[in-house]
């Protein structure tokens, strides 16, 4: 560890031995603060110890932007998410919020990959990919030139997105005053792939905190009795809310039926599998969609393709000479050299530790690890979203029964959960 994650450690290390005065005597267990217990391990972490954070890309498209142009943009800039927001809460000329706001200029944000998969299932819908093929194969013509041959899909708004439920929430934290804890509790409590962190005296967004980066946070913590207490623990032991629900494709299916599931699902990747053997073949995932958009010839025949000839060709254009790192690389770029090769997705059987998951996840920037039997089947799914829950607290002013790692830490608090509320005995 480098000496930037030394202050991350010390705060950390020092709620660790609260922790242990707070098993002290009763009269000191009856005085401690439901909250404060609750909150103490996180509490002491700035918004400031993430790394990288105005290393990350802040990109924004306006509601009323047309989606094939927010596609390109974000495309072109490879960028995988963007803050919308509204031209009417900006004053004309001036790119200055109305009222001072900054929470009247940003109303939501929408992924690329949600955009892309929209679009794709618009025109399936309408008739198969009749397109024009650039001999050249420039990376444009394909998908933008079909998107452009449809009025109705050409004219679509980011906005119209809105009431298919294609935004995500703008929940921000604020870089001096929020806490680890406030991270952790937003994305737990809600489904965001972001978590903007807005700077006051400038009134702008500075970075955003993906779940690889909160995931990365907590490995931090490795080696300190209530991290290792929870991690060292077999997935067996965790009743994650996806653990059951794997989205499973066949090998002969095709690239289109893949995204449909992904698309219908709403899942960051789907699980290829051998139609006989059921055993696990590789993964499509929302990254993958670019191969799409740089490829006109495989966009055309993307009802065609199979997806075993689809992860063949991702797997022939993979350098084996670069190898994954991505110690200092962005999560949210769209393509990304630590992603793993379609062919080779993560998976993990019941009896590996939690910690191992989350580590091999980090590495390849991965959002899914699929749980497979002792034949490589395919039998459940665990997202990064899954692990945070484990470790994230639950709302303290809301009915909630506890669990994962609080759980413990209210027991070793003196404290418990009694009708919804955090109690100390």
């Amino acid at each position: 560890m480098d000496e930037n994650d030394n202050g991350v450690m010390e705060v950390i290390s020092k709620e660790g031995t609260k922790s242990e005065k707070l098993g002290g005597n009763e009269d000191e267990k009856c005085s401690i603060d439901s909250a404060s217990a609750l909150q103490s391990y996180f509490n002491s972490i700035p918004i400031s110890s993430f790394p990288n954070l105005m290393n990350s890309h802040v990109m924004e498209v306006q509601a009323n932007d047309l989606v094939r142009d927010a596609i390109q943009k974000l495309y072109q800039k490879n960028a995988s998410v963007a803050l919308i927001t509204d031209p009417s809460a900006v004053k004309p000329d001036t790119n200055v919020v109305s009222n001072a706001m900054l929470s009247d200029r940003y109303i939501g944000i929408i992924s690329f990959a949600s955009m892309v998969l929209w679009c794709i299932q618009e025109l399936r819908a309408v008739d198969p990919y009749h397109i024009k093929v650039d001999p050249k194969n420039k990376s444009l013509d394909g998908f933008f030139s079909r998107l452009d041959q449809d009025p109705r899909i050409k004219q679509s708004k980011v906005a119209d997105l809105a009431k298919l439920f294609l935004w995500d929430p703008f929940f921000p934290v604020h870089l001096e005053e929020d806490t680890f804890f406030h991270v952790l509790l937003l994305l737990s409590k809600h489904r965001l792939q972001v978590v903007p962190v807005i700077e006051r005296p400038k009134s702008r967004v500075i970075g955003l905190i993906s779940q690889n980066a909160v995931m990365k946070m907590l490995l931090q913590s490795e080696g300190l009795e209530w991290f290792d207490i929870i991690a060292n623990s077999a997935l067996s032991e965790f009743r994650f809310e996806t653990k059951d629900s794997a989205c499973q494709v066949y090998g002969d299916q095709s690239v289109s039926e893949a995204l449909s599931v992904l698309s219908e699902k709403r899942v960051a990747a789907v699980a290829v599998i051998h139609r006989n053997t059921r055993e696990l073949l590789g993964t499509v995932r929302e990254t993958d969609i670019s191969l799409l958009l740089d490829n006109a010839a495989l966009f055309k025949d993307i009802k065609k393709t199979t997806l075993k000839e689809f992860i063949k060709m991702n797997s022939n254009e993979y350098n084996d000479d670069n190898p994954i790192n991505s110690e200092n690389e962005d999560p949210l770029r769209i393509k990304t050299k630590s992603i793993s090769r379609m062919d080779s997705p993560v998976f993990h059987n019941e009896t590996d530790i939690l910690k191992k998951v989350m580590a091999k996840m980090t590495e390849t920037n991965s959002k899914t690890s699929f749980l497979v039997d002792a034949t490589r089947c395919v039998v459940g799914m665990i997202t990064l979203r899954d692990i945070i829950v484990e470790f994230a607290p639950p709302c303290v002013d809301s009915t909630f029964d506890g669990g994962g790692f609080f759980e413990s830490v209210l027991q070793q608090s003196g404290c418990r959960v009694d009708h919804g509320t955090v109690v100390c005995d």
